[in-house]
C-alpha cells in the first residue's frame, strides 16, 4: 500500500523535527561546557560570538517555521541578533532557543499536505512550506557545527566529545 500524501506530509514534519532536537542536543552539549563570558566571545571584531548565533537561530526559525509555516506573527529584528555584545546569560539563550525549537515542532506537526506547497512570503522570498523547511533546518544545522566549533576553538583540549565512534562500523579503531 502506497503511502498517502497526509503521512508523506508528516514523516517529513517529523524527521525536521527530529533534526532540530539533534541539533539543539549538540548546542546543549557545548553550552554545558561554557561559562557565560565564553558564550559571548570572538575570534576578532567582525565575526559572532556563540551568543549571537543562539539569538540568531531562535531569530531565523521563529521566522521561517514558527511565522512563515505556523502563522505566529513575525516579530523578528534580525539586526539585533548580530548587535548584541554580552548581557544575556547562556541559561536565558538556552532557554529561548529551547521554546523556539518547541514552537517549530508543533508548526511542522501540523502541516498539510497543502500548506506544505503553498507558497507564502517569508523574509522577503516567495517559498512554499517545502522551500521554507529545506531552507530553515540546515540553516539551524549549519550554525550548530559552527557552534561546535567555536566551543572547541575556545576549549581546545578541555573539549569534550559526546559520542565517539566505538566499532569499525561506526567509523572507530579496533583495538
Amino acid at each position: 500500500m502506497e503511502p498517502t500524501s497526509r503521512q508523506l506530509a508528516a514523516a517529513l514534519a517529523a524527521e525536521a523535527a527530529n533534526e532540530l532536537a539533534d541539533a539543539l542536543a549538540k548546542i546543549e552539549h557545548c553550552l554545558a561546557q561554557l561559562t557565560d563570558e565564553q558564550v559571548w566571545w570572538r575570534s576578532c571584531e567582525s565575526t559572532n560570538s556563540i551568543g549571537n548565533l543562539l539569538w540568531h537561530l531562535a531569530g531565523n526559525l521563529r521566522q521561517w517555521i514558527v511565522s512563515g509555516l505556523g502563522g505566529a506573527p513575525d516579530v523578528r529584528d534580525r539586526p539585533s541578533e548580530f548587535a548584541q555584545r554580552g548581557g544575556i546569560g547562556k541559561q536565558e539563550l538556552l532557554g529561548r532557543l529551547r521554546t523556539v525549537v518547541g514552537e517549530a515542532q508543533a508548526a511542522l506537526a501540523s502541516l498539510s499536505p497543502d500548506e506544505l506547497l503553498r507558497v507564502r512570503r517569508i523574509q522577503g522570498f516567495d517559498v512554499s512550506g517545502l522551500a521554507a523547511i529545506f531552507h530553515s533546518v540546515p540553516h539551524f544545522r549549519g550554525h550548530t557545527q559552527e557552534i561546535v566549533h567555536l566551543t572547541r576553538l575556545e576549549l581546545g583540549d578541555a573539549y569534550r566529545f559526546a559520542w565517539q565512534p566505538a566499532t569499525a562500523e561506526q567509523g572507530g579503531v579496533e583495538g
